[in-house]
């Protein structure tokens, strides 16, 4: 039995760079002292997040780096023989992209652009253009980036690609059009929960779920981090508040386990789904 100990973590990661690499660092030794294989930060722990989502400034928004730069090399140093994926904001060919990286202390395995982007985000980043599984010391893997998961077609492409394992990395805040006095009454914290569950069980993967805690700007970032199983079920998971979701799984076993009757990817019918390459009128 080959078991991998997966941490997602929910914290607070601000504009503040060199700050946000001495948190990481203290939590990666943390971290390899309790065994852990996988380890997947929030969305924006490098830079922090925009701070409005409807009209943000880019001129002030969080600082971009290169995605082969000092910051990405340090992060490989410190992740030994775990595997870390870890948000920032990206500037590569002169544009810039809400970005994740994958690695380990042999280098980076693996990379995402954000694909799907809410309200007023094209004004602050450009769009990424692919989904795509790499192969990682845990297994092969996928990455998505907040809202990139409010869309079945990005996980089902993962999964397609050989993903059995998911980070979803996120800066997702509560509703900023619709405040509920409570956290578990928001909108938007039932629909990260959902989305989270969804994603897994539809694919028969495991899924992990980081996300923002705090306040930037106008966001109110929700925290629930998770560790999802591939029949829905959540394994571990934190609230609101800072927190690290912990938990420990076969992901091999758990996906055959999963798919040992009813295997999802294999009996679609994609004859019968002749509007998904179609534009928006159908046609």
């Amino acid at each position: 039995m080959a078991v991998t100990r997966i941490a997602a973590v929910a914290a607070h990661f601000g504009a503040d760079i060199a700050r946000a690499l001495d948190k990481i660092t203290s939590i990666v030794d943390r971290l390899a002292h309790d065994g852990v294989d996988l380890l997947v930060l929030p969305d924006a722990t490098l830079g922090g997040y925009i701070g409005d989502l409807r009209n943000p400034d880019p001129a002030t928004g969080p600082e971009a780096i290169d995605p082969d730069g000092p910051e990405i090399r340090l992060l490989c140093r410190l992740a030994g023989a775990m595997t870390i994926c870890i948000g920032y904001a990206e500037y590569a060919d002169s544009t810039r992209y809400n970005a994740a990286v994958c690695l380990t202390g042999d280098g980076v395995l693996g990379r995402h652009r954000k694909v799907h982007q809410p309200a007023g985000e094209h004004l602050a980043y450009a769009a990424g253009d692919r989904f795509a599984a790499f192969d990682t010391p845990i297994g092969r893997l996928g990455m998505l980036i907040d809202y990139d998961k409010t869309f079945p077609e990005s996980a089902r492409v993962l999964a397609l690609d050989g993903a059995r394992t998911i980070a979803a990395l996120s800066a997702w805040p509560a509703s900023v059009t619709d405040r509920a006095s409570r956290m578990p009454n928001d909108r938007q914290s039932r629909l990260f929960d959902l989305y989270d569950q969804a994603r897994a069980a539809e694919n028969q993967i495991v899924l992990a779920s980081s996300n923002q805690t705090g306040i930037t700007g106008n966001l109110r970032f929700l925290g629930q981090a998770k560790v999802v199983g591939p029949g829905g079920d959540i394994l571990s998971r934190t609230w609101s508040k800072g927190g690290l979701a912990l938990a420990d799984i076969d992901v091999d076993a758990e996906v055959e386990r999963a798919r040992r009757v009813l295997r999802h990817l294999d009996e679609r019918r994609v004859d019968t789904y002749h509007n998904l390459m179609t534009d928006k009128g159908g046609h």
